[in-house]
């Protein structure tokens, strides 16, 4: 039964993939068999973790988050989970070995969002560590299959590949953060004088994280490479929209793409891929 029980809750995982992301839910599609569940779980982790601090309004975030934060520990120690979304992540955890300090690093930026509003560039940088590149590293074990050299040599890469598509959340969801949440994750950054040469050099810094993500896209296994090529095309269409977009409507409008040129995307990756053009 425990087999059942395991089923159902990679299910519940997926439901949440599907249900909050459309576009990561292709790229997830995407991927070999073996990954897709894992990755799942993955997703349906992080963001019951980030519904508690983003959503949960009118409850104690502390305590559903530390509640959480204990469960997930537990979770991992017992292996096994009344909750299902957590019983799904830790028998991915246990399965592929993620290391508990990737779990506590991300677990910690959820912390950071529960009382910090804006950032100096240390906090940026521990907050896209925890949020982000950590995310990247959990998927990479999975995909790597416990070849720890392939690992470690693909692990900066897969950092700078998070560390790109977090960014360009924060670009995207600017009205969001600053109007409903009160945050500010740009070091410095002024919604009063943000401009268009802050906006470049936000957008540069985007640019080099992306060069980085693509060399590692590359060296992935074949098994992974045309899921993570999918997420990489989709976060490179929408920089590409939000750097045609005016500063005043960044901030003011969530910039995004439509289904029909996500589906359009899907296409081109699969034919890149089977062409062996990535």
């Amino acid at each position: 039964m425990k087999d059942l029980y395991s089923d159902v809750s990679y299910k519940c995982s997926k439901l949440v993939t599907n249900n909050y992301s459309t576009s990561f839910s292709l790229g997830v599609s995407l991927l070999h068999r073996d990954f897709i569940m894992p990755i799942h779980a993955i997703y349906g982790f992080v963001r019951l973790a980030d519904e508690i601090v983003d959503t949960f309004h009118g409850h104690d975030k502390k305590v559903l988050l530390d509640r959480f934060i204990a469960d997930t520990h537990t979770a991992i120690k017992e292996k096994i989970s009344l909750n299902p979304i957590l019983h799904s992540f830790q028998d991915t955890v246990n399965t592929y070995k993620i290391d508990i300090e990737l779990i506590d690093t991300f677990l910690a930026s959820m912390k950071m969002d529960l009382d910090k509003t804006n950032y100096n560039q240390d906090g940026y940088e521990k907050y896209i560590l925890g949020s982000a590149e950590v995310v990247g590293l959990m998927c990479l074990r999975i995909f790597v299959e416990g070849d720890e050299q392939q690992y470690q040599a693909l692990k900066p890469d897969a950092m700078k590949l998070g560390s790109a598509f977090q960014k360009i959340n924060f670009l995207r969801d600017l009205k969001a953060d600053v109007q409903t949440l009160g945050r500010s994750y740009f070091p410095g950054f002024d919604v009063a004088n943000f401009n268009e040469q802050t906006k470049k050099e936000i957008e540069a810094d985007i640019q080099k994280d992306f060069d980085a993500g693509l060399r590692g896209i590359k060296k992935l296994p074949k098994k992974a490479r045309l899921g993570v090529y999918l997420a990489y095309i989709y976060y490179v269409s929408l920089f590409k929209k939000i750097e045609r977009t005016a500063p005043e409507k960044v901030i003011s409008t969530r910039i995004r793409i439509s289904d029909s040129k996500k589906y359009m995307l899907f296409l081109g990756a699969y034919f890149k891929h089977s062409f062996n053009s990535i």
